[in-house]
């Protein structure tokens, strides 16, 4: 099912999310199925539960539509179920970023170019893995959600500045979106 996603301005993107209760297998493969729908129905490269609703820690990253600018991601999709970053590189990197919840923004942030995530996968396994390049981006992006934080947050105060007009317009529903929203 496709699920509404929510824009800048709602409550529930600046939560910082709940453990998922691995107990309850069923429920997080529905959602798991639901999320990985919406995202492709939104024409997205990531996803996290908050962005649908869910006070979860639960993201999903889909690099595979970009493999014309990153062919390395030809294969790259991942669960991320209770993801921890647990280790950070010192140096950073700078893209510019976009996101579903946050129509029509770009803007260019930094983070760091590597991270070591443990994560459960969607088939309730645990993982430990290193990402860099983009992969790591999209990731850092998307666990960011689950901190209740969001990429404009990264930008300069300049930047924000110029933006502000914009995510009002969004959180006071003055945009339209190729996708369900709420």
């Amino acid at each position: 099912m496709i699920l509404p996603i929510y824009l800048y301005g709602q409550e529930i993107l600046r939560t910082e999310c709940k453990e998922a209760d691995l107990e309850k297998k069923e429920e997080l493969t529905r959602l798991i199925a639901d999320m990985k729908e919406t995202l492709v129905s939104a024409d997205g490269c990531g996803l996290a539960a908050p962005q649908v609703g869910v006070d979860m820690r639960l993201a999903i990253v889909d690099g595979r539509d970009l493999t014309d600018v990153y062919p390395y991601l030809k294969d790259f999709v991942r669960v991320m179920i209770n993801p921890v970053i647990v280790e950070s590189s010192a140096d950073t990197c700078t893209y510019s970023e976009g996101c579903l919840s946050v129509p029509g923004i770009y803007a260019e942030v930094a983070r760091p170019s590597s991270i070591t995530v443990e994560y459960y996968d969607e088939n309730f396994e645990k993982k430990t893995e290193v990402f860099d390049k983009f992969a790591c981006r999209m990731i850092e992006h998307e666990l960011d959600h689950l901190d209740g934080n969001l990429f404009t947050d990264h930008v300069s105060p300049i930047r924000k500045k110029m933006i502000t007009k914009k995510l009002h317009n969004i959180s006071s529903r003055k945009i339209a979106t190729r996708y369900r929203s709420k």
